[in-house]
């Protein structure tokens, strides 16, 4: 005996016709991965200052990061797998060219202060190497809480800045948390 059909109609779209409109839809959204200073990404004023701002910081991360390495050598290989994530966040956000992940990774205390002498807009100490501590705890502790207070600031941030750029500053953000509990996973 064959199975009568079923009473019920179906409601909705069907799954063919989802996948035949759903690209176009992404297309007409935006959310096609391209470049995000396009007409589509909100290129807003506030929106460019805060890339900005995300790229200096980040640079000036990266060379927080050189002066911990060039102090305490023994850090480095922890130190420069995070100090070449920072640099692909400052490339991201349209930065890098201050903070290039070919910089050598035992530069010298006074070349890294030299480096990092250029920081205007950003308010911190114009030598990073002279704030870096005589012990490794304490020099991780210090990167910690440089990436601790910048990923905080980035989420604040968050409510003055439109779509991509603002998920782009939360994921950095985020990449900045995890950062931090890297380098603080020691310290129970």
């Amino acid at each position: 005996m064959p199975f009568p059909p079923s009473p019920r109609t179906r409601s909705g779209p069907r799954r063919r016709s989802l996948l035949t409109v759903a690209p176009a839809a992404l297309a007409l959204t935006g959310c096609t991965g391209g470049d995000v200073g396009g007409p589509a990404a909100d290129g807003s004023a506030a929106a460019d200052r805060a890339r900005a701002r995300a790229a200096r910081d980040s640079e000036e991360l990266a060379e927080r990061y050189d002066a911990v390495i060039a102090a305490r050598p023994g850090l480095a290989g922890l130190l420069r797998p995070l100090r070449e994530e920072v640099v692909r966040h400052a490339r991201a956000f349209g930065g890098g060219r201050k903070a290039s992940p070919s910089a050598p990774p035992f530069a010298s205390p006074s070349s890294a202060s030299s480096a990092s002498g250029t920081s205007e807009a950003s308010g911190t100490a114009a030598s990073p190497s002279a704030a870096v501590p005589g012990n490794d705890k304490d020099a991780l502790a210090g990167l910690a809480a440089a990436e601790r207070e910048l990923a905080d600031r980035r989420v604040k941030a968050l409510g003055g800045v439109p779509g991509e750029p603002a998920r782009l500053l939360a994921s950095v953000a985020a990449a900045g948390a995890a950062h931090v509990y890297l380098l603080t996973k020691g310290d129970a």
